[in-house]
């Protein structure tokens, strides 16, 4: 299968870049890197016989790979021309996501707490909502221990002894 894939891989960037990478993935899928787009497409094995799971995905700053935005089971019988036409479909669709959405621009470059058209993120199960900060009984007896240690240790210093 791994060399079936291959080949199709091979196919397939000569057809949709000029500039490509193409190698083999943890998995037993070929990946085809086009790091000038900053896209990826990966074809992995799905089990069935002639049968591929088409990715496409984002290369991120630095050369590390996003997770995929798309995926499409594709025949690998059909031509070069239908298996690069879904490609271009599933690139086309990856970087429509990867455009910023349209609206006013954001003045000061700091992390927007609201973003408009975000639900607001719930706290984790099972925990209580965060309180303001205070200092806890726990952190009064520690602080209390240290420093009754300290009064025993001066009182030792400075006069506790009459000799």
């Amino acid at each position: 299968m791994y060399a079936q894939l291959r080949e199709t891989a091979d196919e397939l960037a000569g057809v949709l870049w000029r500039e490509h990478t193409v190698y083999r993935e943890r998995g037993g899928g070929v990946v085809i890197r086009g790091e000038h787009v900053r896209r990826w497409i990966s074809l992995a094995p799905t089990g069935g016989k002639d049968r591929a799971l088409l990715r496409a995905g984002r290369i991120l700053d630095g050369g590390t790979t996003a997770p995929a935005r798309t995926e499409v089971v594709v025949d690998l019988t059909a031509g070069k021309a239908e298996l690069a036409a879904v490609c271009r479909s599933l690139l086309a669709d990856v970087a429509a996501a990867a455009e910023p959405a349209p609206g006013p621009s954001r003045a000061g470059g700091g992390r927007n707490r609201e973003r408009p058209g975000r639900p607001a993120r719930a706290g984790r199960p099972g925990r209580r909502p965060r309180r303001e900060r205070h200092t806890g009984a726990g952190s009064w007896f520690v602080l209390l221990c240290v420093a009754g240690v300290l009064g025993v240790w001066l009182y030792g210093v400075f006069g506790g002894y009459p000799y």
